[in-house]
């Protein structure tokens, strides 16, 4: 059974759809990154996976599962308990997930309960400064705040740690010790990672899976090295060639062509259509199932044809 099993989910924000039928699976110990353009969905299923919409959010089919929980089912007291016991949350303002009120050593201990050892947690995340206990989070630069946020998700060892472009707000420099931080911790403690990420180059470097988010969807899913490598479906392989690190030197960068949809409702085919140079006419008004290719789980009608003419790509630092 995985540990994480979104099936169908369809989320909708007033008139806009915001996921339109998107699947996902994760396994214990696995890590996977999540990649897409803004707008793909990526935030709006991260957060589904903890119930932690805005109020504003509908969900209208679909569900997720978390250790075999429903999440959406639950009572809200059970999915309190069930966040507490399997799910640990980085945001990306690492600042405003803290609590402006209170010290940072006192957020840590509602975290640990009584008799944890709060120095022990910080001093994992290299806050060794007793300083740092006293402070409030204004008191803190982003990085620094961004590991007690990262110290109070990895306390209670949870089963699965959803990173929410964590590192966004950093520098280069303190963005890869932040990194190196969550994924030690996590590979400590067994724990699995959901990271949500724009940054391909250390996605492929850092994480087992990748899953491509496209329309509300996952377009495609896999080995990151295959995905990212020798990706099968146009919008992926798209994305994959505007990364910096795609190009050589001197050479221009291809972005990918026309904008991201925005969704109203379900898409009546492909939602990369409009944007895609191998679209044929069935692809405007049939939505594709997903196909499994080499590794990769595709979805697209061409899926199998391109997949033999494509080139092996390196997306790296």
């Amino acid at each position: 059974m995985s540990l994480l099993a979104v099936r169908n989910l369809v989320i909708d924000y007033a008139e806009t759809r915001a996921l339109d039928g998107a699947d996902l699976d994760l396994a214990r110990g696995e890590t996977l990154g999540l990649v897409g353009e803004s707008g793909s969905g990526k935030s709006t299923l991260g957060s589904a996976v903890g119930r932690l919409l805005p109020t504003t959010a509908r969900r209208t089919e679909g569900e997720v599962l978390v250790a075999g929980e429903p999440v959406f089912d639950l009572p809200a007291r059970e999915v309190r308990k069930l966040r507490k016991k399997h799910l640990g949350f980085v945001f990306q303002d690492p600042i405003a997930s803290l609590d402006p009120t209170m010290r940072v050593g006192n957020q840590l201990r509602l975290v640990l309960g009584r008799g944890g050892d709060v120095r022990f947690h910080l001093g994992r995340v290299k806050l060794d400064d007793p300083r740092v206990l006293r402070a409030y989070p204004h008191q803190l630069s982003g990085g620094m705040a961004q590991r007690v946020a990262i110290a109070m998700a990895m306390a209670t060892s949870p089963e699965l740690l959803v990173a929410d472009e964590p590192t966004a707000a950093l520098d280069t420099q303190v963005r890869e010790e932040v990194l190196n931080v969550v994924f030690s911790l996590a590979a400590d403690a067994g724990t699995s990672i959901l990271w949500l990420s724009h940054d391909l180059p250390a996605v492929a470097r850092r994480c087992d899976q990748v899953a491509v988010m496209y329309g509300g969807r996952v377009v495609e899913r896999g080995p990151a090295r295959e995905v990212l490598g020798r990706p099968v479906h146009p919008y992926t392989a798209a994305l994959a060639g505007s990364a910096p690190a795609a190009a050589g030197h001197g050479v221009r960068l291809e972005p990918v062509p026309g904008r991201p949809p925005v969704l109203t409702g379900p898409s009546p085919g492909c939602a990369f259509a409009p944007r895609c140079a191998f679209a044929e006419e069935r692809c405007d008004h049939e939505r594709p199932q997903p196909v499994l290719v080499r590794e990769q789980e595709v979805l697209c009608h061409r899926a199998a044809e391109l997949s033999e003419a494509e080139t092996p790509r390196e997306v790296t630092a």
